[in-house]
């Protein structure tokens, strides 16, 4: 049990739920915003779809893909074991082999051998496959909003991480975007120099790569130099790509230019292009702690169409998290029923079959 378990006062309680409240909506509606802009290049993007204004998955209405999906099981995870680290590694394996088994739409290929591994009965301290994608960085924006102890907070971005992918670069991105959301949290004002910095000393000498392009962050956005500029700077005129340390810089200037601005957040990366649902499901994670649910876009949430799980269970998901921080876990967690997530998965793959099939005509 953490130390901090049991004895939080309400004032103190209240303000967790709504961190991770903020946290959990603001990752989901940044996925579904992104999502129908996925692969497509920046200047196609806009003639093809129009501006990441509002939602253009499914007739104006958006749905989820695995980046809130990871999340979801991760805060699942933590609520069934009590915050013990070694019970979290193994109840969210267990969730990763039965999320795969119901044919999600989207999985990162390095993920997909991992949870192959897992259902091999390779055990989840061991299951990792040598990847730097950007999968553990997409779930870790929830470890920042929980947690007030940093090296609890980065031995739960490891365990989570090292699940599905072992290569170090993933494993410093991840906490790269744990410790973003951690910063997102406080009540002083965002810095990012002081940022860079906390994040060398938790990764060391191994990470002076990915430090080195946040540094180069930091410097753009005290030039008051875009996110789309900076992208374009570092040779992502197509898009941003799923390799982390691509991923990451430019989530990580989302989230510096735009500290307390949701919808401009998340609107910026998106427009940037590439892996745009991971984006700004990761931008949106790290602003929506910042903002809390009243700062994303109410017409944002209310256009979300997606079973079963909707926002009121996201919600619902939220507030039993933020009260297993306080008083332990409830007797009865909440749960998603396979045969109706299996059900839901065909609607949704039939709907980017149509995206897939929707781009093979003009206008290019």
């Amino acid at each position: 049990m953490p130390a901090f378990q049991g004895c939080l006062p309400e004032f103190q309680r209240l303000m967790t739920e709504t961190h991770i409240i903020g946290c959990i909506l603001g990752t989901a509606i940044g996925d579904a915003l992104g999502l129908p802009y996925e692969g497509v290049s920046r200047s196609r993007a806009t003639r093809l779809l129009g501006s990441p204004d509002r939602h253009r998955f499914f007739v104006r209405r958006g749905m989820f893909s695995d980046d809130t999906e990871h999340t979801c099981m991760v805060a699942q995870a933590l609520i069934a074991s009590n915050f013990d680290l070694d019970n979290f590694t193994t109840d969210f394996a267990r969730r990763l082999r039965w999320w795969f088994i119901a044919l999600p739409g989207g999985i990162g290929f390095a993920t997909l051998r991992a949870c192959l591994k897992l259902w091999l009965g390779i055990s989840p301290r061991s299951s990792g496959v040598y990847s730097a994608g950007n999968g553990p960085a997409m779930r870790s924006a929830i470890f920042g909003a929980i947690f007030d102890d940093v090296e609890t907070m980065v031995a739960f971005v490891r365990a989570s991480t090292r699940v599905t992918h072992s290569d170090p670069k993933a494993e410093f991105g991840a906490i790269a975007i744990a410790l973003a959301a951690f910063n997102s949290k406080q009540k002083t004002a965002i810095n990012g120099q002081r940022f860079v910095n906390q994040l060398a000393e938790i990764i060391g000498s191994d990470g002076n790569a990915l430090i080195s392009l946040l540094r180069d962050v930091v410097d753009s956005v005290a030039t008051n130099q875009t996110t789309l500029d900076f992208a374009a700077a570092n040779g992502h005129q197509r898009g941003v790509t799923g390799y982390v340390y691509h991923t990451v810089p430019i989530a990580i200037h989302a989230w510096l230019t735009n500290p307390c601005d949701y919808r401009a957040a998340v609107m910026s990366v998106i427009e940037c292009g590439g892996d745009t649902d991971t984006t700004a499901a990761i931008v949106g994670g790290i602003v929506g702690v910042s903002t809390d649910e009243s700062g994303i876009p109410q017409e944002w949430i209310a256009g979300i169409c997606d079973w079963p799980r909707s926002i009121h269970w996201l919600q619902k998901l939220a507030i039993q998290l933020s009260k297993t921080v306080a008083v332990g876990p409830p007797q009865n967690s909440v749960s998603l029923n396979f045969a109706a997530v299996l059900l839901r998965n065909l609607v949704f793959i039939g709907v980017v079959l149509f995206h897939g099939f929707r781009r093979l005509f003009p206008p290019y």
